[in-house]
């Protein structure tokens, strides 16, 4: 299992990890990102790669 956050505190909005995960994991919300799809998620860290407010945790559990 593979869980994700969002440091709702940092997060600004930008979109980027909407944008750039292959299995459309992430939603905005309240203009804010939101893993809403986290069982899909393939751990490939493009998320965290890609977010400039380095707010996004993938985890392996």
């Amino acid at each position: 299992m593979i869980m994700v956050t969002v440091d709702r505190n940092k997060c600004d909005g930008d979109g980027s990890c909407v944008n750039v995960c292959p299995q459309a994991v992430f939603k905005l919300e309240g203009g804010k990102a939101d893993p809403v799809n986290m069982s899909e998620c393939i751990n490939c860290q493009t998320c965290v790669e890609n977010c400039p407010q380095t707010c996004i945790t993938v985890t392996e559990m």
